[in-house]
């Protein structure tokens, strides 16, 4: 394993911008490409002999949710082994920041409900403190964070369930302003998530506008990805349009068998708002099921006052009452469909449970977990909300392919994971496989050559995010890249979900080897971008 400057012989340089691959050597030293060609001179230099192996740009996750994994397990295997070297963190409203001392045990507890137990130390005032957080540590991945819109929600209003005040819209103004000057690389709105739920079009502008002075990114969780998701599009893009900020909806898709087929839909009105001068994109994860937490199988409304108030709710019998109708038999409000009622119990399978007398149940269906337990699916769920307080993990069946397919093979898409790590669990594969995925399983389907599916993954992420030096193989930028096969292999499955996936063997950030010869390295070159 090297230190110095390195060489990289007899490469399939897929550079990043969709153009074919061509053989070629490329010489690192100081963190960056200095030069690409054949015939390098090798002096001074170790060399790695790439044996016809492709080179790309390391592989940037568009959207996933490892702030919190980053800073407990900084070596991060399972995304280095896939070749991802970034990852963009602080998505669909949750972020470990910012957060006023008043504000600390509440963000805690809604990061919470989807990671899993979020300590106090965990919890930080701004973008500085957790970026200060992330280095001293240290991280084998670079890192760009969003600002979760929950924070700002709840360090001026809690869980009000109510539009802003002006006043208050411009506290929030304020503070989304302090943490995008300190390096933020935008906002990220989470519209089905209370407390981000709760907010009316008047709040998203004016954030948005915040966004737009600063010339940062604007990301959002629609408020439906069922029946509601044409119309919940048209909200996101009017936004978009009103503030003149660029926008990137995330994990476009179209959830519930009686709404397959919308995803054609929704990203013609993408390209229609791109025509009249709308700078939008989006992103996806290659599976057929999603993944989310407990709570989100309940309306945005139970949450009202945090998770206190819904155990007083499902404590009471007319509410509990209520609410199991609604979970079970739906609503009429195309915006506010159960996904029970939409999928079944059968496909909403257990993935992470924290309290110890219910870990059993991981990796079951709730009916099949309801069914071991000998109760209904409905007093299960209220019992894993009660004693898990509301931090129980799910995945759920719930995607046609070819909505996903039309998604992911779209110009306008972004990979991601949309991964939710939590160690000890049983977690969605994509967190283990999607980039993987995209580079082997999808390629040799035919979804795309391999060079558009490395432009997914790097330079078209890096341009979204304006990660201006990366994401493209190019004389004097960062030495991100990864080494890997024709085989490349995604191997983590819904039941065997934690398989490390295989074929890339060296990954390097910022010029420093993070996975060499197929082995991690212990080195933590990543940082803070931008």
């Amino acid at each position: 394993m090297t230190t110095g400057e390195i060489l990289i012989r007899n490469a399939r340089i897929v550079d990043g911008t969709g153009a074919p691959w061509f053989r070629s050597d490329i010489r690192i030293a100081a963190g960056r490409i200095a030069s690409v060609g054949t015939g390098l001179a090798a002096a001074g230099a170790t060399v790695i002999d790439a044996r016809d192996r492709y080179l790309a740009p390391g592989f940037i996750d568009a959207h996933c949710h490892d702030d919190l994994i980053t800073l407990r397990d900084p070596q991060r295997l399972e995304k280095i082994v896939q070749g991802v070297t970034t990852v963009v963190v602080g998505n669909c409203s949750f972020s470990l920041y910012p957060a006023p001392s008043g504000s600390r045990g509440p963000l805690a507890e809604h990061f919470g409900a989807l990671l899993g137990k979020t300590e106090d130390r965990e919890i930080f005032s701004d973008f500085s403190a957790y970026r200060t957080a992330l280095e001293d540590k240290g991280a084998a991945l670079n890192v760009v964070s969003l600002v979760g819109h929950a924070a700002l929600r709840l360090a001026v209003m809690g869980y009000e369930e109510r539009p802003a005040t002006p006043a208050e819209r411009q506290d929030m103004q304020a503070l989304l302003a302090r943490q995008l000057e300190q390096g933020a690389a935008g906002l990220s709105l989470g519209l089905v998530y209370p407390p981000s739920a709760y907010a009316d079009e008047a709040e998203l502008v004016a954030l948005a506008e915040t966004v737009r002075d600063h010339g940062k990114l604007l990301t959002a969780h629609i408020r439906s990805y069922e029946g509601g998701l044409l119309t919940s599009t048209d909200e996101f893009l009017s936004i978009v349009r009103a503030s003149g900020s660029a926008g990137l909806l995330s994990h476009l898709q179209s959830a519930g068998r009686p709404n397959w087929g919308n995803i054609p839909k929704a990203i013609d009105k993408i390209e229609n708002a791109r025509a009249e001068g709308l700078d939008v994109w989006f992103d996806m994860y290659p599976y057929p099921a999603g993944s989310t937490y407990l709570l989100q199988l309940l309306p945005p409304s139970a949450l009202a006052g945090g998770h206190a108030a819904l155990v007083e709710r499902l404590s009471e019998p007319t509410s509990r009452e209520a609410l199991r109708r609604w979970v079970e038999e739906g609503s009429d409000d195309p915006h506010l469909q159960s996904k029970v009622s939409l999928i079944g119990w059968e496909n909403v399978r257990l993935s992470a449970i924290g309290v110890p007398a219910l870990k059993h149940l991981e990796g079951r269906s709730i009916a099949e977990a309801a069914k071991a337990e000998a109760v209904s699916a409905f007093d299960l769920m209220v019992r894993l909300v009660v004693e898990d307080g509301g931090q129980t993990g799910i995945v759920l069946f719930q995607l046609d392919e070819a909505d996903l397919r039309a998604a992911c093979t779209h110009r306008l898409h972004l990979a991601c994971s949309d991964g939710l790590p939590r160690i000890g669990t049983r977690p969605h594969p994509r967190g283990f496989g999607t980039f993987a995925r995209f580079a082997g399983r999808l390629v040799r389907e035919g979804w795309f050559p391999q060079e558009d599916a490395v432009r997914r993954m790097t330079s078209a992420p890096a341009g979204r995010f304006g990660l201006g030096d990366r994401g493209v193989i190019r004389e004097g930028l960062a030495a991100d890249l990864v080494l890997f096969t024709d085989d490349i292999e995604d191997r983590a499955t819904f039941d065997d979900p934690t398989r490390l996936a295989a074929g890339v063997s060296h990954v390097l950030v910022a010029g420093e080897p993070v996975l060499f010869e197929g082995q991690p390295t212990g080195r933590f070159p990543g940082r803070m971008l931008p």
